[in-house]
C-alpha cells in the first residue's frame, strides 16, 4: 500500500475551507498607523513600552463579536498574531513579562479568542513571528526594526552580550506552550526570514534557518503537533505545507519546481496595514474583495483576509461593513467557493468570467465578473450540460441559439441564455450540472 504524503493529510480540510481570516493585533493598534510602527519611526524600545505597553487597555473586546462577524462572512478558519515582530505577547506565556496579562488587560486575551472561534465551528491558527524587536538576546538587525541605520558600530555595540541560540530556545519554548495549552492547533504560521546576509557570527546582516534554529523549531513542532499546518517561512525549502503569497494573487495554479500543483493561500489586506491604522482610507470594497477570493479558488488558493482590531479591542466600522457585506454574498454562494478548486482545463472561461469547480460533485460554477447582454457563449460545454441555475435563487437558466448566432459559433460552444436585468447580488452564479 502507497503511505499517503502527510501533508495531503495535514491540508486536506484546508483546501476544502477556502477562506480564513487573519488578525493582526498587538500594542501597535494604539499607535494606529501601521504594525511596523517601531520599525518606521525609529522607537527605542524603552519608548515603546511606555508608549503602549503602559496603556494597552482593550476594555471593549468580546472575541464572540469578533467570531460571529468571521462566521457570518462565511470565514472556515482565523489566524491570530499570538506575538508580532514587537516581541508583545497576547497570552500568558511564561517566558517573558512583556505580555497581555501584564497590561492593563490583567488577563490571557487568547484563550478567550480561541474558544470564541472554536465555538463558532472555525479552525485555530496561531501567527507567530520569528522577528523579535523587544527581546534582549535576539540580534539587533542593521536592515530591519526601531534601530536599523544607526550604523554599523553602534549595532555592533548593542549586540555585545547577545547570543541569538537564547533567543532560538526561548522561541521553541513559547511554541510548546502554544501548541499544548490551547487544545489542537489547526495552523501554525511562522514569519519571517531574509536570509541573504545571515552569517553565523553576525546575524545583524540577516536572519534565517541559522538565526532561527529553524531545524529545531520544526523537531518540536511535528513532536508535539504533527497534523498542525506548517506555512514556508522558516527558510527551509520543502518542509512547508501551505506557500503564502503576500498582497497578490497568483496569476494561474501555483506550482511548485517540477510542475506539481502546491497548496497555496494569499494573505491580503483590507487596505495596506495589517495592524489598525485609523487614518488608512485606501480601503478595498467588498465587492473587489469577493472577486479576489472567487480568483484565488479559481487558481487552486485559499484567501487568507486580515482584519485589524482596534486598541479597544473591537473590529473597525469599515471592516464590518465588509465583513458584513461579503457575509451576504457568501450566504448564497458558498457552495461555489467550499470544497471547490480550478476547473479541468478543458473547461475554459467566456469573457468576463471564472470557473470554479468541485471534484466530489461533478458541479462547475460559473461566476459573472461582468454581466454582458443577453448570452454567456461557453467552450466545450456542449453536450456536457445536465441542468443549470442561479445559486443565489435556484432559478434555472437554459441555452439556446437563434440561426443567426449558431452561424457564427462553433460546435463545441454553448449560448448560456441571461435575463435582461443581472441579479441584485455583487457577483452572479451559475451552478452547472455536468452528466
Amino acid at each position: 500500500m502507497q503511505q499517503q504524503n502527510p501533508s495531503s493529510n495535514r491540508t486536506k480540510w484546508f483546501t476544502k475551507a477556502r477562506f480564513g481570516m487573519f488578525i493582526h493585533w498587538g500594542l501597535y493598534a494604539g499607535a494606529a498607523r501601521n504594525e511596523w510602527i517601531m520599525h518606521i519611526e525609529h522607537i527605542p524600545t524603552e519608548e515603546y513600552e511606555r508608549r503602549y505597553f503602559k496603556h494597552f487597555n482593550p476594555d471593549l473586546y468580546d472575541p464572540e463579536v469578533w467570531a460571529k462577524a468571521a462566521a457570518d462572512a462565511g470565514m472556515q478558519y482565523f489566524v491570530i498574531t499570538t506575538k508580532h515582530h514587537e516581541g508583545f505577547c497576547l497570552w500568558d506565556t511564561k517566558q517573558t513579562d512583556y505580555k497581555a496579562p501584564n497590561t492593563l488587560a490583567k488577563r490571557d486575551l487568547l484563550r478567550p479568542m480561541v474558544d470564541a472561534f472554536r465555538s463558532h465551528g472555525l479552525h485555530v491558527g496561531f501567527y507567530y513571528s520569528l522577528l523579535d524587536w523587544h527581546h534582549p538576546m535576539n540580534f539587533v538587525d542593521n536592515r530591519i526594526g526601531p534601530y536599523r541605520a544607526i550604523g554599523d558600530e553602534k549595532i555592533a555595540e548593542m549586540n555585545k552580550g547577545r547570543e541569538q541560540a537564547v533567543y532560538a530556545k526561548y522561541m521553541r519554548e513559547q511554541v510548546t506552550e502554544l501548541l499544548t495549552q490551547y487544545g489542537p492547533v489547526d495552523i501554525l504560521w511562522f514569519d519571517f526570514s531574509y536570509p541573504d546576509r545571515e552569517h553565523p557570527e553576525n546575524f545583524a546582516l540577516g536572519k534565517g534557518r541559522l538565526a532561527w534554529e529553524s531545524e529545531k523549531l520544526l523537531e518540536t513542532v511535528r513532536s508535539l503537533a504533527p497534523y498542525v499546518i506548517l506555512d514556508d517561512r522558516l527558510d527551509l525549502p520543502g518542509t512547508g505545507d501551505v506557500v503564502t503569497p503576500e498582497q497578490y494573487t497568483p496569476p494561474r495554479v501555483v506550482k511548485d519546481r517540477d510542475g506539481k500543483p502546491v497548496v497555496w493561500e494569499a494573505c491580503q489586506t483590507f487596505s495596506g496595514s495589517w495592524g489598525y491604522h485609523r487614518d488608512e482610507y485606501s480601503w478595498r470594497p467588498a465587492g473587489e474583495i469577493i472577486r479576489t477570493l472567487i480568483d484565488c479558488v479559481s487558481k487552486d488558493g485559499n484567501l487568507l483576509l486580515n482584519v485589524g482590531p482596534t486598541a479597544r479591542g473591537e473590529f473597525d466600522a469599515r471592516a464590518m461593513d465588509r465583513l458584513r457585506d461579503i457575509g451576504k454574498w457568501m450566504r448564497y454562494h458558498s457552495d461555489s467557493i467550499y470544497g471547490c478548486g480550478a476547473a479541468p482545463e478543458a473547461f475554459i472561461p467566456p469573457s468576463g468570467c471564472a470557473y470554479t469547480y468541485n471534484a466530489e460533485t461533478k458541479r462547475l460554477y460559473l461566476h459573472i465578473l461582468s454581466w454582458p447582454y443577453k448570452c454567456i457563449y461557453a467552450k466545450n460545454l456542449a453536450g456536457k450540460i445536465e441542468y443549470m441555475r442561479f445559486l443565489h435563487d435556484h432559478s434555472e437558466i437554459c441555452t439556446g441559439l437563434c440561426d443567426f448566432q449558431k452561424a457564427q459559433t462553433t460546435p463545441d460552444e454553448v449560448a448560456i441564455v441571461l435575463p435582461s436585468v443581472p441579479p441584485a447580488v455583487e457577483v452572479p452564479v451559475i451552478e452547472i450540472f455536468l452528466k
